[in-house]
């Protein structure tokens, strides 16, 4: 045994551990701030319509009747709602364990044995301990963990974002599916009314039963397709109810809402718009956060550990003579480094640095995947405004050739069929405003959510 004297021991272990945390020093901080100098900001998007408005959360750009009650229900009890936040709660939980480690532990303990042709004894002792952070390693775990609680903050604000704006959605589909099933009443009933024209004409040996039967199939028809509707209506209530927690699904108190409310078209800060206020993003952002911690956690799990316990024990025949009345303590300190572990050490450093890498590059899908939702709904709002355009002429121009077919089979001049396919196109032409509005709408909400507007919590 090489000895060595007292007086150079403490230099050597100083050189020694300072050597330890050079090597298990992590020297790639640069994910995070790479990621914070990703946020869109330079992205040049399409020019929007002067009829774009600013905002601040959804429910600026709809206010309809019995909405703002039916979103205050859904944050209050979706089920899906309440599963995320209480993953941010266990988050939350994580920190108060992460720091325990850097607390004091007290452990009480007492026994008793006896052995044949022996008297009783018993035993009582109390133990406190504390590793000392030399090397910010439980500071370190603490961050991490406050890391992961912010991620898991801003994931359970995306989640109420996107419930509010399912809800939204929701009701919309419910107003749309309702004049839809409007318009088929009505489709119905000009063509019953067809029926008695036909009638008429037919007693005045101006047409023929043929006529009659063209007619009542497109009745039945028609018929149908309002036997669909108001099951749509039904799915679509179904769906809100479940959205909004509610095992009664019938959604009686669905106000009487027949016209779609008006939902603006969000502004985005034109020439630019920074996709940070995204709460997706954030936690994304906060994964790389807290995964660099991790890094330094796994690399400092390469230098030794210090720590410092002291005990009071006291032994006796009787239970009360053993509970500390002349105890003994003790004080041990010691240092504990891994000297061999097989490599497994080293392999969770490497293990940490790809979750880091990884989660970088789940930051930059996030980012792209948000700048396209932007791109889409962009282009979709210029596409939706452009067929509404046509659409709408298209629909003029039936309602007139309706009123002139009309007259003209009343005189004789056009046949059954032509006038039952005006009569088709027109009401097709309706139904295709109402769902490209509601279409419309939808992709409003849409950008909304892809510029990161939500709901305050």
């Amino acid at each position: 045994m090489i000895g060595l004297r007292k007086t150079s021991f403490i230099p050597l272990m100083a050189i020694v551990l300072t050597g330890l945390s050079a090597c298990a020093s992590h020297q790639d901080p640069s994910l995070s701030e790479t990621a914070s100098e990703m946020t869109g900001d330079g992205i040049i998007w399409q020019a929007q319509s002067d009829e774009a408005v600013s905002a601040t959360a959804l429910t600026d750009l709809v206010a309809v009747e019995g909405l703002q009650s039916y979103i205050d229900e859904a944050l209050k009890n979706n089920a899906n709602l309440q599963q995320t936040l209480i993953t941010l709660r266990k988050a939350q939980v994580a920190i108060a364990s992460a720091e325990a480690a850097d607390n004091l532990n007290v452990d009480a303990n007492f026994s008793g044995s006896k052995t044949e042709n022996s008297d009783e004894n018993y035993s009582a002792g109390v133990t406190v301990s504390w590793e000392l952070d030399l090397w910010q390693k439980i500071s370190d775990s603490v961050t991490a963990a406050s890391f992961d609680a912010s991620s898991a903050r801003a994931a359970y604000q995306s989640s109420r974002d996107a419930l509010v704006a399912s809800v939204i959605r929701s009701y919309l589909d419910i107003i749309t599916q309702q004049q839809l099933l409007a318009i088929e009443h009505e489709r119905l009933s000009v063509y019953e009314n067809s029926e008695g024209i036909i009638l008429t004409r037919y007693r005045t040996g101006l047409g023929t039963l043929d006529d009659l039967d063209n007619a009542q199939t497109s009745s039945a028809t028609t018929r149908a397709s309002i036997a669909l509707y108001e099951n749509s209506i039904s799915t679509a209530k179904r769906t809100l109810a479940v959205l909004l927690g509610r095992q009664d699904q019938y959604l009686s108190d669905f106000p009487s809402v027949t016209e779609f409310p008006e939902v603006l078209e969000p502004l985005i800060n034109l020439p630019e718009q920074d996709l940070a206020r995204r709460p997706d993003l954030q936690a994304a952002y906060y994964n790389i956060k807290a995964s660099e911690a991790n890094v330094k956690v796994a690399y400092k799990a390469l230098l030794p550990s210090i720590s410092l316990s002291a005990a009071l024990t006291d032994n006796g025949t009787t239970p009360s003579q053993s509970l500390l009345t002349n105890p003994l303590w003790s004080l041990l300190g010691q240092i504990t480094a891994p000297l061999f572990q097989g490599g497994a050490l080293r392999a969770q450093i490497d293990d940490a640095e790809l979750t880091a890498l990884n989660s970088w590059w789940q930051y930059r899908e996030t980012l792209l995947n948000s700048v396209q939702e932007v791109q889409d709904a962009l282009d979709n709002e210029k596409a939706f405004t452009q067929r509404q355009h046509y659409i709408d002429i298209a629909y003029q121009k039936a309602l007139s050739s309706a009123d002139t077919f009309s007259g003209q089979y009343r005189q004789g001049l056009v046949d059954i069929l032509d006038l039952l396919s005006v009569y088709d196109t027109t009401f097709n032409l309706q139904a295709q405003r109402v769902e490209l509005q509601y279409s419309q709408l939808s992709n409003r909400i849409d950008l909304g959510l892809a510029l990161g507007l939500g709901v305050s919590q």
